[in-house]
C-alpha cells in the first residue's frame, strides 16, 4: 500500500472518529493534517518528514481552531439566583436544593457552614453539577 494511500485511510479515520468521540476537534485536526500530507506525499518521499510535516499542520490546525471554540465561561454567576433547601447541607458537605423547579445536588460555599432544610438561599456559582449556594442571611443583594 502506498504512502499517500496510508495518510488518506488514517485521515478520515480520524475525522470519523472526531464525530464519535469528540475531542474539541483535536482528532480532526489531526486528520485533516493528514489528508493534506497524503497529497503532499506525492511530492515528499521521504517518510520522516511526511510525519514532522503531519506533525507541524496539526499543531498549526488545532491552534488556529481553538480561537473559533468557546471560551469556558467561569462557574460564577453574575447574578445570585434563589433557591429553597430539600435537605439540610452540612457543612463541607452536599445536600439538595429546588432551583428553577428541579432539585439540585448543592453545597454551601462557605464550607464551615451547615443550611438547615427549608431555607432560602442563593445559587452563587456551579461546580460541575453541584449548585454553591449561600444562605438569604449572608447575603445582601442590591434591589433592581
Amino acid at each position: 500500500m502506498s504512502a499517500p494511500l496510508l495518510w488518506l485511510i488514517a485521515g478520515v479515520l480520524l475525522c470519523v472518529m472526531e464525530f464519535v468521540l469528540p475531542t474539541a476537534f483535536v482528532e480532526l485536526t489531526m486528520g485533516l493534517s493528514a489528508i493534506l500530507v497524503a497529497f503532499i506525499a506525492f511530492v515528499v518521499p521521504s517518510f520522516g518528514v511526511q510525519v514532522a510535516i503531519w506533525f507541524g499542520l496539526s499543531l498549526a490546525l488545532t491552534l488556529l481552531l481553538r480561537r473559533f471554540l468557546p471560551k469556558r465561561s467561569s462557574s460564577k454567576l453574575i447574578d445570585a439566583h434563589e433557591a429553597q433547601t430539600l435537605t439540610a447541607i452540612p457543612a463541607g458537605q452536599t445536600g439538595r436544593v429546588l432551583y428553577e423547579g428541579n432539585s439540585w445536588q448543592a453545597r454551601c460555599e462557605d464550607e464551615s457552614l451547615t443550611i438547615a432544610p427549608n431555607q432560602i438561599v442563593y445559587v452563587v456559582g456551579r461546580r460541575g453539577t453541584t449548585l454553591l449556594v449561600l444562605p438569604k442571611s449572608l447575603i445582601y443583594l442590591e434591589p433592581r
